[in-house]
């Protein structure tokens, strides 16, 4: 374990209230690696990140970060840091065996991971979905069947057993919105598909498979809290032309309320017309049962906040090659409309303005949309800069960011996305998000100084 040479950026505590959790977040996919050992079966990923094109660098998860044989000493790096919270994912194809047994190895993997965290005084938080779907579902429809959903339940149900006596909070599917459109919608994620008529039908299937999930694991039951995270953004026009209005709309519909209308409300979302064979397509999901509807609106501890950035929409396909902040494909450059750039705010190396307003803002429409919105708490936030230690910029980020969750009453904590530098998706390891560097050569881990920061700040307050 390397530590770099003084703590950077160490300065005033941020004003927490008390009870504010910091934690950080991680995906199995992303830092794992050992995708052949301990019998994990090959998940989409797996399969994707071999097809030529798909990955920026031409990389894919099957060393990552080695966290599945260094977790000790990541841990390690969590206690110094002083973290009251670390999400991590389950791996669906780590634990279960094809023919939906528990795998004995995988078992003792996140048993070991777990009681790790416990005996450093840190809460685990277990994501159930982080979008690594086993690739013997995908190959039978993945979330385009039924069938998976029910699949998911009898997978978080093995989890509950296994570890819900430990575990202090579970979230059952991560960004459902990224897995419908980046994955089924728009070929730029696994499994890569490129159909609007998928995305009603994957975006149902997969409430459903939460709401099953919720079921299972209070049947189990767990002693943790149970939730779902989204990955929330505002829709603003790009002007006030009637179209930019228009698919504005239809943005704010596919990225927040397709997702969080059936969650918090337990109703089906009405989809916004006048834009195209995808807002008809959309129709379909008027026709959920009742039964289906209260599956989905299973009640829930707290909900789950990804927030990145604003989104600002122009109609019309994007320039050509030009894709959006995830990557680029055929499908997209297809699209009838397109994200912008927004010249006022800066911009992390993806590319994303910064915008902590903007948080904000989405606390706000969720509390406005959602009348009986649980406790929140944002389960991502983060930034990607250059590859250096002295990341001061990042600091920053997490400050301003910090400061706007804090100041919110019905925010209960902020995870930093990520603890570790990794494999991010379709760009590979262009993208650096962590609080601790990777060398992707040696495997060495040092902190930087928004490690250093951070740990200063959680130093110096009162505790949880």
């Amino acid at each position: 374990m390397s530590r770099s040479s003084s703590p950077a950026g160490v300065s005033r505590p941020l004003p927490l209230p008390p009870g504010f959790l910091i934690g950080a977040a991680t995906a199995a996919y992303q830092i794992e690696g050992a995708v052949a050992e301990g019998g994990r079966t090959p998940s989409t990923w797996d399969e994707f990140t071999a097809r030529p094109g798909t990955i920026l660098d031409g990389s894919d998860g099957s060393v990552a970060t080695d966290h599945y044989h260094r977790f000790r000493e990541d841990v390690a790096l969590m206690r110094e840091l002083g973290l009251d919270v670390y999400r991590f994912s389950i791996s669906w194809t780590r634990l279960v065996r094809p023919d939906g047994t528990p795998n004995p190895e995988g078992v003792a993997f996140y048993d070991a991971l777990i009681d790790e965290l416990l005996a450093a005084g840190i809460r685990p938080m277990a994501t159930l979905f982080h979008w690594d779907t086993p690739l013997d579902l995908e190959r039978r429809g993945g979330w385009r069947r039924r069938a998976t959903a029910t699949r998911f339940a009898e997978f978080a149900r093995i989890a509950g057993e296994a570890f819900g006596d430990r575990v202090d909070a579970w979230v059952t599917i991560n960004e459902a919105c990224t897995v419908t459109l980046e994955g089924y919608g728009l070929d730029v994620h696994a499994p890569g598909i490129a159909s609007e008529l998928a995305i009603p039908i994957v975006a149902r299937h997969l409430l459903l498979a939460h709401g099953l999930a919720v079921q299972a694991l209070r049947e189990v039951p767990v002693a943790g809290r149970i939730g779902i995270t989204n990955v929330h953004t505002v829709s603003v026009p790009a002007t006030d032309s009637p179209k930019d209005a228009a698919y504005a709309d239809l943005f704010d519909f596919l990225h927040n309320r397709l997702y969080a209308d059936p969650v918090l409300l337990g109703r089906n979302p009405t989809p916004p017309r006048g834009v195209g064979p995808l807002g008809a397509a959309l129709g379909i999901l008027s026709r959920s049962s009742a039964r289906d509807r209260a599956l989905m609106a299973q009640p829930l501890d707290f909900y789950g906040l990804n927030y990145y950035f604003p989104s600002r929409i122009a109609a019309g396909p994007p320039p050509p090659g030009t894709g959006n902040p995830d990557g680029v494909s055929e499908a997209m450059d297809r699209a009838p409309f397109h994200l912008q750039d927004w010249p006022e705010f800066e911009q992390t190396g993806f590319g994303w303005p910064i915008a902590p307003e903007y948080l904000g803002v989405v606390l706000e429409n969720l509390a406005e949309r959602y009348p009986a919105l649980p406790p929140v708490i944002i389960t991502e936030g983060g930034a990607s800069f250059d590859d250096t230690l002295d990341d001061q910029r990042r600091i920053d980020y997490l400050r301003r960011h910090i400061e706007v969750a804090a100041a919110d009453p019905r925010v209960q904590g902020y995870l930093v996305w990520s603890l570790l530098d990794n494999f991010e998706w379709a760009a590979g390891y262009t993208q650096r998000f962590g609080l601790v560097r990777v060398d992707y050569t040696t495997l060495e881990r040092t902190p930087k100084a928004s490690y250093h920061w951070l740990r200063g700040m959680l130093s110096s307050r009162s505790s949880v």
